[in-house]
């Protein structure tokens, strides 16, 4: 603890006001747990100040909501814009009265010295509490591949980074990564007239709607919203799907169409150019896989219930595949293709160095179960697969709140000072 710092004692301490402390925020407040949010920037800082400009949710403005409140002026079936959701959050904590208090970074957490509680160290003083709830999120840490060095003369940014085509130099750009961020971000590009290259890894790719229902409503009835980690080295799946422009399945057929060149995953750089994997069309026939393999399920799931929804052959046509694809590229050199750009959409990872406490695995992964970590009073919320695939999502993580508090509610309830 710093020498003069004040000392502040609550009884539950939330770190992280995004949709995870906010869900966390309102199912203690439902069990009358007294509890602070702190936050380091604003309310949901991240949809503020780390999303490009044109983003919209993935998902539609009934499904992606808490129960408690609707995006009151979109239509159901629409997707929500980055400040529809900003707006959303705020005004969901007005709702519910939470106590968050904004500008407020916590720098390092540790066991108390008693070892009965935690201390939080921030730049405004030390906060004691029974209970904390890490609430940071999953996109802790933007993360790239260190493959071309920075005197390539290339600029090289994160996906968080990105705003717009006319925040970038003149010139063309290559997206690394071909999840939802990395065709939206390419599509984009190419509709502002620049030469645009896609790197297209390995990903699921489930169509947006399909017999009238989106694929979100096809996930939940098929039950694939509580699966659990399905096994090792599957945890992050890419998946490419786009509520942009309205919404829409993404297939790398009609992006190649629209003239963005696809080519494999980026593997190495020498003598200024890229070198690609030659997986191109084999990432690119998995990901069909796994399209009809969810019409296929979506069928079965109708005839077995005797649904009264309209058949669509059509979304089973699948045109020709196009020549880049085919015939890949496999090398490019960046200065001859006037690729004066690099945007990597190749996700995060976890960053909890400012934890103290041992309850990480040799891949500093948290040890927990659905959220309890091994050290009582501790617990992890909103990250990817913590108790199933919806955690991480805006619906999801409100059903893992209300799980942890109800946790935190069966705890020895003696007096905390």
């Amino acid at each position: 603890m710093s020498a003069g710092n004040a000392v502040e004692t609550v009884d539950t301490l939330i770190i992280g006001g995004g949709q995870a402390g906010i869900a966390m925020s309102e199912h203690l407040g439902k069990r009358n747990i007294p509890y602070l949010v702190v936050e380091r920037g604003k309310i949901a800082q991240r949809w503020r100040a780390e999303r490009w400009d044109s983003l919209v949710a993935n998902g539609p403005a009934w499904h992606d909501r808490f129960p408690g409140r609707k995006f009151e002026q979109l239509d159901p079936d629409s997707f929500a814009s980055k400040s529809d959701i900003v707006s959303y959050f705020e005004g969901y904590v007005d709702q519910i009265g939470a106590p968050v208090r904004c500008g407020v970074e916590v720098t390092a957490l540790r066991s108390a010295p008693e070892g009965e509680s935690f201390e939080a160290e921030t730049a405004g003083g030390t906060i004691r509490c029974r209970n904390v709830v890490v609430a940071t999120g999953p996109f802790q840490r933007p993360t790239f591949p260190a493959i071309l060095p920075p005197d390539s003369g290339v600029d090289q940014i994160h996906s968080n980074a990105y705003r717009n085509p006319s925040a970038l130099r003149d010139g063309g750009v290559l997206v690394v990564g071909a999840g939802s961020s990395g065709a939206q971000i390419a599509a984009e590009l190419r509709r502002a007239g620049r030469d645009v290259w896609l790197s297209v890894g390995p990903h699921d790719r489930p169509p947006r709607r399909y017999r009238g229902r989106d694929f979100v409503w096809w996930l939940g009835v098929l039950g694939m919203w509580d699966m659990k980690v399905p096994g090792p080295g599957t945890e992050h799946v890419t998946i490419a799907v786009s509520g942009a422009r309205g919404g829409h399945t993404v297939d790398f057929r009609d992006i190649a169409a629209t003239g963005i060149t696809l080519v494999g995953r980026t593997e190495a750089y020498e003598n200024g150019a890229l070198r690609f994997a030659a997986d191109l069309e084999r990432n690119v026939a998995a990901g069909d896989a796994n399209y009809l393999a969810m019409l296929d399920a979506a069928d079965v799931y109708v005839r077995e219930h005797g649904l009264d929804l309209p058949e669509e052959p059509e979304a089973r046509e699948l045109g020709a595949l196009p020549d880049c694809v085919t015939n890949p590229l496999t090398a490019l050199d960046l200065a001859k293709a006037g690729i004066r750009t690099i945007i990597w959409a190749t996700g995060y990872r976890l960053d909890f160095g400012w934890i103290d406490l041992d309850v990480f695995d040799e891949h500093g992964q948290p040890r927990h179960d659905c959220g309890v970590s091994e050290t009582p009073g501790l617990y992890f919320l909103g990250l990817a697969w913590l108790s199933r695939r919806a955690s991480p999502f805006i619906w999801g993580v409100w059903h893992d709140a209300d799980y942890l508090a109800g946790h935190i509610a069966e705890r020895e309830t003696s007096p905390f000072a």
